[in-house]
């Protein structure tokens, strides 16, 4: 799609809107643990000021308040982490929208970053309502989309409020995010490797879909792979399985198609001390998969290793819990040693970002997608309407 970039955008003593995805977790005292997506808009933040926007301002949302304000859910602990990242003093606003807002916004100082409170504190956000779209709008003079995550939502200020300026542009992130995928979809270099897992195999039914007939080798793991052993009349014991799976999906005989040989697998994860190995297609009937087992994970990276492009959504088991976390950290070091022979590495999907957030690879990789569903659609091949009303006016 042609859109146009914030890199050829004129925004010299203009008010610049930005749409970030600072959506970052948080323990239920507001304490962050992860600012990788405050730090991923920090670039087209540094970019506009090196431009001399007058004025910079910050939109997100921040987890699913309902329309209602939810202090529990304020992005002023966003706001002070940016001003540390940044060096430089960043204005919270007491709301998204308002003549309050307005007016901080109009008297900050030349240069200033103004970041909005959370946008889902109002319901016209999620709804795309003409009157929040409009009250946004006043806040800017030039619209930029940087937040990849929420690419794939029909909200007010992914696409109303940039149907409403000359030429949206899309931010150093959503252009960074577009390449690394695009490559993977159109043009990956081979051998070309996928991996599979997640609890869920029916939300990337349809990028098994496309992706099968170009990949070398397909790679299922995690929760994901007990919808494949039930399509094959494995026993799957207490193992949590998906009863929804299209029938086209779990029967797929591919010889390019990977499960793993074998499983760790105890009565249930709270029971780590009882964890063991046992044949894929052995399952006892009062006991669940929650890895894949160790000579899985040697054959899964050795498959790796010889990739020359890889995509990774979804861990291998409840990696969470150290006894069931084997499986998904020898798959994440296996793309890492990818990378490093020159392999293109991209890691779709908040919890297999958060995997490789806890074995310290997160920059390790050549791309990590700051989109979960966003990045399963792309890879899907379905358009992406964040992404679509940038085009629309560029």
């Amino acid at each position: 799609m042609t859109r146009a970039s914030v890199r050829d955008l004129d925004v010299k003593g203009r008010r610049v809107f930005v749409r970030c995805d600072l959506n970052v977790p948080r323990t239920k005292d507001g304490r962050i643990t992860s600012d990788a997506r405050i730090r991923g808009a920090l670039p087209t933040v540094r970019l506009l000021i090196e431009k001399g926007a007058s004025r910079i301002v910050l939109a997100s949302h921040l987890g699913k308040p309902k329309g209602k304000r939810n202090d529990e859910m304020s992005l002023v602990p966003v706001a002070e982490r940016l001003s540390g990242l940044l060096d430089r003093e960043v204005d919270m606003a007491p709301d998204c929208i308002g003549g309050e807002t307005e007016k901080l916004v109009a008297d900050a100082k030349d240069g200033a970053i103004v970041l909005l409170e959370n946008l889902r504190f109002h319901p016209g956000e999620e709804r795309n309502s003409g009157d929040f779209v409009r009250a946004l709008s006043r806040l800017g003079e030039r619209y930029v989309n940087d937040a990849f995550g929420t690419a794939h939502r029909f909200h007010a200020s992914t696409i109303g409020v940039p149907m409403r300026f000359e030429r949206p542009s899309a931010g150093l992130l959503v252009e960074k995010e577009i390449e690394f995928l695009g490559k993977v979809v159109e043009s990956p270099d081979k051998p070309f490797v996928a991996v599979i897992g997640g609890a869920k195999v029916s939300d990337k039914a349809g990028v098994v879909h496309r992706l099968l007939p170009k990949v070398d080798r397909l790679l299922v793991g995690g929760g994901a792979v007990f919808s494949f052993l039930r399509g094959r009349g494995a026993s799957i014991g207490r193992s949590i399985v998906e009863t929804d799976v299209p029938l086209d999906v779990q029967d797929i005989k591919s010889p390019k198609l990977l499960l793993p040989e074998d499983l760790v697998v105890a009565p249930s994860p709270k029971e780590p001390g009882k964890a063991r190995a046992v044949p894929a297609t052995g399952i006892p009937n009062d006991e669940m998969g929650l890895d894949i087992g160790p000579e899985a994970a040697k054959a899964f990276a050795a498959e790796i290793e010889r990739a020359k492009t890889v995509v990774w959504a979804g861990p291998m088991g409840v990696f969470e819990n150290e006894a069931f976390a084997k499986g998904t950290e020898a798959v994440a070091r296996a793309i890492v040693r990818a990378t490093d022979n020159g392999a293109t590495t991209v890691v779709g999907g908040g919890d297999t970002a958060a995997a490789l957030d806890k074995y310290g690879l997160a920059d390790k990789v050549s791309h990590a997608s700051t989109g979960g569903s966003a990045c399963l659609k792309f890879l899907e091949g379905k358009p992406l309407p964040g992404i679509e009303a940038l085009a629309g006016a560029s």
